[in-house]
């Protein structure tokens, strides 16, 4: 329950005024005092109590009845229209009707999404038993900077987008299926060569840390559809596979990841070049791996499930 911000009772306060008129005995004009109310409140109060009405919750300022509210045919209608996946403003041509009476006809049928027509798609959950069963890779862009730019500084400061511009650079990370541990590197492109050698130093890092990489799963990216990198998994005995071509959610741990690292590190403070955000990084990894808790388990850290197994 939302109450209104004026609202100076509560419906605890309420119920305790209508108890000391009631049973206590108090004078209307005394209990308007106590509570810091007019006795016309109190007397609303006392009205509503006796009426049957002993929860005496805010009621909603809505109107009963619109006189000109769209009628129940019509909305049937529109509803209709809709299900045919015809845009509000199409619909308000069809019907002769204003394109924001449709709207708000959609928003209270809950169709003011097309998203919404389509049947939620249950969760797919899955965890490998034993780390190193599958990594899961992917990219990050982002954009070089030389001094900080509209979305710490706002839009509209002085200065071309040419001279804050300084071209981009890819963060390449991994992360393990069942601990959730990452390994991160930024590098300059995202080619063949690079995706593969990238591959190399993330094999090489878990293995420092006894694990041994069986399988990835990547995107449908150029990098990870070439020879390269698929002669670099062969090599390590590593088995590759791809999610579903425009299904990004397939490798939502990776995607999950990044979203995480973009809200605690790339965005989470104002830095004057890219370089400071850069050095960042290293620092937040050792604090992601080794002492954030993790929401998927149970609130500890990656690396105690590293060290567990």
């Amino acid at each position: 329950m939302q109450l209104h911000a004026n609202a100076k009772l509560c419906p605890s306060s309420r119920v305790l005024l209508v108890r000391r008129v009631l049973e206590d005995g108090w004078s209307v004009s005394r209990v308007a005092g106590a509570q810091g109310v007019s006795e016309r409140t109190v007397y609303r109060w006392l009205a509503r109590w006796r009426s049957g009405d002993h929860r005496l919750l805010d009621r909603s300022s809505a109107p009963r009845r619109v006189s000109r509210r769209t009628s129940a045919s019509t909305e049937r209608v529109i509803e209709q229209l809709r299900r045919l996946r015809m845009t509000s403003t199409r619909i308000a041509a069809e019907l002769t009707m204003a394109v924001s009476t449709v709207c708000a006809v959609l928003a209270r049928l809950g169709l003011n999404r097309l998203s919404r027509l389509e049947p939620l798609e249950p969760a797919n959950r899955y965890e490998r038993r034993r780390p190193g069963e599958l990594i899961h890779l992917d990219i990050k862009k982002l954009t070089r900077f030389v001094r900080p730019g509209h979305r710490v500084t706002g839009r509209g400061v002085p200065g071309s987008r040419g001279q804050l511009r300084q071209g981009i650079e890819l963060v390449h990370v991994a992360i393990d299926d069942h601990s959730r541990v990452a390994y991160v590197e930024i590098l300059a492109d995202e080619r063949a060569e690079t995706c593969a050698g990238f591959l190399a130093r993330t094999v090489e890092w878990f293995a420092q840390r006894g694990v041994q990489v069986k399988g990835v799963l990547t995107d449908n990216g150029s990098g990870y559809r070439s020879r390269v990198f698929r002669a670099a998994c062969t090599t390590r005995g590593i088995r590759p596979s791809r999610t579903r071509p425009y299904r990004p959610r397939t490798n939502g741990k990776a995607e999950r990841f990044i979203q995480t690292m973009l809200q605690e590190w790339a965005y989470a403070r104002r830095y004057d070049t890219s370089d400071k955000r850069n050095l960042a990084l290293a620092p937040w990894i050792e604090y992601y791996n080794h002492r954030r808790p993790h929401g998927a388990l149970g609130h500890r850290a990656p690396i105690t499930r590293l060290t567990a197994a």
